[in-house]
């Protein structure tokens, strides 16, 4: 597994990334879903097969919570201030994939704020699913990298989902491992389960409640 030390200190990289403009409380998450990953990344090696320019989870809208939508939105103030023709791109995308979804979008097409009913969350599952991330640059990178949402930090590891008891792993990963090696690997990213204090508490300071998605948290 040649490659495990440079995939670590790729992870390591984006952990130690500066985020002062997050409140701290978000920081603190980051900071511990991101270790979680570094480590996860250290005991898979060449099994976990995310790097630059892989982008098999960036198309396709996934729920994101309000957390995640105040954390896009700030990364995309940080990234306007460093870089104004960049940023305006992310959001001219981010405009261009909500006038795509809007038709069929399974939500509230003023907020964003995705339906929480049986049928809808069904039609969910299979809404869009060749819809690029508006945060996807052409080289294949992501322009919100150090703001990206918490399924975005944790997709591609074995993670457990809710109550599942199974299991989930990118599809492009841990090719030829057994069952016990992947659970060797399993990525616990928030065992305090302090994400979801903190989404209960920007609800509560902003008013919005339920998920959305990354094209109308960067649309407006």
């Amino acid at each position: 597994m040649g490659g495990a030390h440079k995939l670590r200190s790729l992870f390591l990289l984006y952990a130690l990334n500066v985020r002062t403009s997050l409140p701290k409380a978000d920081q603190k998450l980051i900071q511990i879903v991101d270790a979680a990953l570094a480590e996860t990344a250290r005991k898979s090696g060449d099994w976990l097969a995310c790097r630059k320019g892989c982008t098999q989870c960036c198309f396709g809208p996934f729920p994101v919570s309000q957390l995640d939508a105040v954390r896009l939105r700030q990364g995309l103030a940080d990234l306007k201030r460093r870089d104004p023709q960049r940023a305006a791109q992310v959001r001219e995308r981010a405009r261009q994939a909500v006038r795509r979804l809007l038709p069929g979008f399974p939500g509230d097409p003023e907020t964003g704020i995705l339906a929480e009913g049986e049928d809808e969350e069904a039609s969910f599952e299979d809404f869009a699913n060749d819809e690029p991330c508006p945060a996807l640059a052409a080289d294949g990178s992501c322009d919100l990298y150090s703001a990206r949402p918490m399924t975005c930090r944790t997709f591609g590891p074995p993670v457990r989902s809710g109550s599942e008891e199974a299991l989930g792993v990118c599809e492009l990963c841990y090719h030829g491992a057994s069952d016990q090696q992947i659970a060797a690997c399993e990525m616990v990213p928030d065992p305090d389960d302090l994400e979801m204090k903190l989404i209960a508490q920007v609800e509560k300071k902003t008013g919005k409640h339920g998920n959305t998605i990354v094209a109308f948290c960067l649309a407006k």
